[in-house]
């Protein structure tokens, strides 16, 4: 069937027939541009949903990359998990990249073409449409103006201007009914191509998608790859299934098991359970009595006191009975059991069941406890009293080899049950490590990682005495007559007396009260992040093993190295030199920790290993690392001063005596010539007689002035050629490195 055509010969005519088919033109026309415009929307929208599908797997992708980056406390650096999504971001780059590609096809073969047909060709025939309907309006207006001439001679002139113009009219008409005709006999031909090129441009980028995605996908590699994961994948769940199921057991058995403890105070018809005599260690919640004092102001200015009952933490650890709140990371220090005549016994309440208090007479201390039943208080008295009478932790000693591990038992149960009342192998090893300053292991870190691989945290400073099997050395001074045991006091305002002689003649000193709280050997010398991360590790790790222990000590930093002085016997524990602390940090959150990097170089060793230390302190940290920074550059100071050559120091003297007195010369000029501007006009005859210089330029100093100044510029009296700077030929000293001198600081 041939396509129907508007025939140009009777444009020129314009017959009534030739009006009614370019109408049916015309509608066709429109029609054709409304369905193109639909058409248009739809793969309009697939191509935005394209580009969102690109954007969204490039989001996944890197979402997918970014979990190795993220903080999971409870994921290990080297986590299979880490490195199987970063494998699976790895594919979906090459899938997005493919969507991408896809895109960028369905924006040349489908929307080009169809924008390109309705941009082109159906807004060319709207507008020919319009151009059409104004000449042939034009057309028929000349045409009435011409046809209404009387047949006057005297308008010859009016004719031949009408009949002038109708025939401009009559030809704009013709022509324009000829582009208009041809636009739309062409259009019917269009139609097919453009209309059929944007799908079939779709199809043809459909199939390159799914072909380039079967050979970037389909690879055997890939096939392993997911075969392996979904294997994984099902023996998690079967896993988490067994798990499950065992996880259930349990909590029947603890639900069996626990039914007696609902009660906080048991019930009649349940079976008594006599509370255990025999503990030595115990932890669990009590309720403590804390009372404030007011002042109430009159004239006999009574004293009213405040009672508040708190729930805390309580366990004995160490000889020590400890508190500890929920949102505190590590415990505090309530009482020092080894004190003599500690002794723990029921008391009466006058608002409060269950009572008991600790008495301590040296420290004129009462401490008021609530447990939740008789049978807890009295285990809490028994257990209390069985530390103070057999001396669980003797008084200035730590836990020797011959320390047993002590049963910790539950506050919330005392009975013999499967699994309680007893240390397992692992908890034995903790508790003896703990206990003689022995510490775990940190876990194997990835590659990347800053820490050495099963490097061991060391709780406890190894002094001389341990080092060597001897005596430390004591500094000068009157020892304490009682060695100081509890590791939690805060008292910040003791100054230490005495120092050794190289501390007095330290240009700067500074002394400091810490507490140690662990170190371990890392694998780079500086890195804020590091001492950080160490950080972290050394308080988790003390947290996760009941390490609650920490060696107080006096930190002395001066321009000649950083001591460690035992508060207790003024002994010297340890030594870091200055040229050996490589770095040193403060806690970004918590202002009373901070950490320093110190290098060994092991003797025939040819690495240095390195080791951060992390300590406590009363004050701001921020404090103790601007005297490191101080005492650091005082000594890289002193150290270049003493490599200059004697000349050098000698002009540096001469040059300073120079400008002192070019200084002088200046300031007097300065104030003769104020005193020459200020003077009365009575007194300018006596300011003319002024010695001036033969010239008339200057003001000649007076004899005081030159005898004032004559030690002075005598000894410049000699020309500057003279003074001399010698070379510097002397080596310098290898005490410090050179990457050592001026060692990076971060408070």
């Amino acid at each position: 069937m041939g396509i129907e055509k508007l025939h140009l010969e009777d444009a020129l005519e314009d017959s009534p027939q030739t009006r009614s088919l370019l109408s049916v033109f015309e509608k066709d026309a429109m029609t054709l541009k409304k369905y193109t415009t639909g058409l248009h929307n739809c793969c309009q929208r697939i191509m935005k949903a394209q580009n969102e599908l690109c954007a969204a797997t490039q989001s996944l992708s890197q979402h997918l990359r970014d979990f190795e980056i993220q903080k999971f406390p409870l994921e290990s650096d080297d986590s299979v998990l880490s490195s199987t999504l970063k494998q699976f971001s790895s594919y979906l780059d090459d899938v997005s990249s493919i969507q991408q590609v896809l895109s960028a096809q369905f924006s040349e073969t489908m929307m080009y073409p169809l924008s390109r047909f309705l941009q082109a060709d159906l807004e060319e025939v709207t507008t020919l449409c319009e151009m059409y309907q104004i000449a042939s309006n034009e057309h028929d207006s000349a045409m009435n103006r011409y046809m209404r001439l009387p047949k006057k001679k005297e308008s010859e002139r009016q004719k031949s201007e009408y009949n002038e113009e109708l025939y401009l009219m009559r030809k704009k008409f013709h022509q324009t009914s000829l582009h208009y005709y041809s636009s739309l006999n062409a259009l019917q031909y269009k139609r097919k191509c453009s209309l059929l090129e944007p799908v079939m441009g779709y199809l043809h980028a459909q199939r390159a998608f799914f072909q380039m995605g079967q050979d970037a996908v389909g690879k055997k590699e890939i096939e392993d790859f997911l075969n392996n994961i979904s294997t994984s994948v099902q023996g998690v769940q079967q896993e988490l299934q067994t798990e499950t199921k065992k996880t259930v057991e349990l909590i029947d058995s603890l639900e069996q098991q626990s039914a007696h403890l609902y009660h906080a105070e048991p019930m009649v018809d349940m079976p008594y359970i006599p509370p255990n005599t025999t503990l030595t260690q115990k932890a669990g919640y009590l309720y403590v009595r804390r009372g404030k004092h007011f002042h109430v102001p009159g004239p006999i200015g009574k004293q009213l006191i405040a009672t508040k009952w708190e729930r805390c933490f309580f366990f004995t650890v160490g000889g020590n009975l400890m508190s500890q709140a929920r949102d505190e990371l590590a415990g505090s220090l309530v009482l020092d059991l080894n004190e003599p005549g500690v002794l723990a016994e029921p008391h009466e309440s006058d608002d409060r069941r269950f009572v008991f208090q600790i008495v301590s007479p040296k420290n004129k201390r009462n401490v008021v406890l609530q447990a939740e039943n008789e049978r807890e208080k009295d285990e809490w008295i028994c257990t209390l009293n069985n530390i103070v009478r057999e001396s669980g932790y003797v008084k200035g000693k730590g836990g020797g080899p011959q320390a047993k591990p002590k049963e910790r038992t539950s506050s919330s149960s005392s009975m013999s049950k499967p699994g309680s009342g007893s240390v397992s192998p692992d908890q034995a090893s903790i508790s003896s490590m703990s206990s003689t300053g022995a510490v775990p292991k940190t876990p194997a870190p990835t590659p990347s990682s800053s820490f050495v691989a099963d490097a061991p945290i060391q709780f406890d400073l190894l002094t001389p005495t341990s080092q060597n099997g001897g005596v430390a050395p004591s500094l000068p001074g009157p020892p304490n007559p009682e060695p100081r045991i509890n590791p939690f006091d805060q008292s910040a305002n003791e100054v230490l007396d005495t120092l050794d002689s190289a501390i007095d003649n330290s240009t700067f000193v500074e002394s400091f009260v810490v507490r140690f709280l662990g170190s371990m050997e890392v694998t780079t010398d500086r890195g804020e992040k590091l001492v950080h991360e160490t950080m972290r590790q050394i308080m988790a790790a003390r947290a996760i093993h009941n390490v609650f222990k920490m060696t107080e000590s006096r930190l002395v930093v001066s321009s000649e190295a950083m001591r460690l002085i035992d508060p207790a016997t003024n002994t010297l524990r340890t030594t870091f030199a200055l040229a050996d602390i490589s770095f040193w940090a403060a806690h970004p959150e918590n202002t009373r920790l901070f950490g320093f990097i110190t290098r060994t170089k092991p003797p025939g060793a040819t690495n240095s290993t390195f080791s951060c230390h992390v300590f406590e302190c009363n004050i701001s940290a921020e404090e103790i690392c601007q005297a490191i920074g101080t005492a650091t550059k005082l000594a890289f100071q002193a150290l270049m001063q003493r490599k200059l050559p004697p000349g050098v120091g000698k002009e540096k003297k001469a040059m300073e005596k120079i400008q002192q007195v070019k200084t002088r010369e200046k300031n007097i000029l300065l104030q003769n010539i104020q005193q020459l501007e200020d003077a009365p006009e009575d007194e300018e005859d006596s300011l003319h007689n002024l010695p001036l210089s033969p010239d008339g330029k200057y003001l000649v100093l007076t004899a005081a002035d030159e005898s004032e100044d004559g030690m002075e510029s005598g000894d410049l009296s000699q020309p500057m050629e003279k003074l001399t700077v010698e070379s510097m030929q002397q080596p310098i000293s290898d005490s410090f490195d050179t990457e050592d001198v001026e060692p990076e600081s971060e408070a």
